[in-house]
């Protein structure tokens, strides 16, 4: 038997990997190529869910979980086998495959890494609502907790992203981000819980998401509709005009959280005073509320944040006490 004989094919082994972020059966085309082209399809998972749908295509599949050196065997003669793999990517068997190509006494098969589904953009957003699924109903402090508990860490996780923006530190960054995203979605599912004998509609974080995606889409004709606008303030003006209709509000005041910080209040109140062309004075009184506020509409006025400038300000001085103290930066 020469080297070039049908027997001594080492044949091939195709690695089929699935993300369980894609719905099963949605695979790509030369993934079922390959699986219909196979002499065998194994996979060690019975519960697999893909096999449902392979099954269902005509593909044959044995449950089975071979070493390496028995899935070499099956190759033997030029026969390829794909493998299934399970969610951990079969590192036993392929490192197991790996270790014999090492000892250079065996004429390997072919291996070919094959992904059979791709995540698409923000598949692991759905990993966070299953982690939050199980913490919810397994974590003794975290299935406790109701809106009103949470509410305090909702505003202390946006402080912290504010100043990750501004200490310019992406990695801090990426970091609060992800902490901003938690209280997104751990509101959302405990709103799941809602009762109706409390007055209470449940949702889920799926209607938060398709919400502000209707409201971006509606808020945004010159992307998604006829209308143009090749200028930041145009992009402005649709957008006020159209949240103006939304909102059908009575005063420029209503949807002003009061309960902001005292600086960004005051901008935000002299912002929507001069979007809408009003002329209201200023209330006139004596001590430092009154000349802070005129100080923020001043600075409104000027394009800067007098929440941000005072926040510089402040890390400026805290460096100055921090030199008397001779502590170093």
């Amino acid at each position: 038997m020469n080297a070039t004989s049908p027997e001594a094919a080492p044949g091939r082994i195709v690695l089929l990997t699935t993300s369980h972020r894609v719905a099963p059966g949605l695979l790509s085309w030369p993934a079922w190529q390959a699986l219909h082209a196979a002499d065998r399809v194994l996979c060690a998972d019975g519960a697999h869910p893909q096999l449902p749908y392979l099954r269902e295509a005509g593909i044959a599949v044995d449950e089975a979980a071979p070493t390496a050196e028995q899935l070499i065997e099956a190759c033997a003669g030029g026969h390829t086998v794909v493998v299934v793999a399970t969610g951990e990517g079969e590192p036993a068997l392929t490192d197991g495959l790996a270790r014999l190509a090492g000892t250079g006494r065996l004429r390997m098969p072919d291996l070919e890494l094959l992904p059979a589904s791709y995540d698409l953009p923000g598949a692991r957003l759905l990993d966070l609502v299953q982690v939050m699924d199980r913490i919810r109903a397994e974590c003794p402090w975290s299935s406790q907790q109701t809106h009103k508990g949470l509410a305090k860490y909702g505003i202390e996780e946006a402080y912290e992203l504010v100043e990750a923006i501004e200490e310019g530190d992406r990695d801090e960054l990426r970091e609060e981000l992800g902490d901003v995203l938690l209280q997104v979605v751990f509101h959302a599912r405990i709103a799941e819980e809602g009762r109706a004998e409390d007055g209470e509609s449940p949702f889920s974080i799926d209607d938060v998401a398709g919400g502000i995606v209707g409201k971006l889409i509606h808020r945004h004709p010159h992307v998604f509709g006829d209308e143009t606008a090749t200028t930041p303030e145009e992009v402005k003006e649709h957008w006020l005009r159209t949240k103006a209709v939304e909102k059908q509000r009575a005063s420029v005041t209503e949807g002003i959280p009061l309960g902001q910080p005292g600086l960004a209040l005051a901008a935000k109140l002299a912002s929507r005073v001069r979007t809408a062309g009003l002329e209201v004075p200023l209330p006139s009184g004596e001590g430092v509320g009154y000349e802070l506020l005129t100080m923020a509409v001043r600075a409104e006025a000027a394009g800067v944040d007098p929440e941000a400038a005072l926040r510089v300000a402040a890390r400026a001085y805290r460096d100055a006490v921090r030199a008397a103290e001779g502590v170093s930066s």
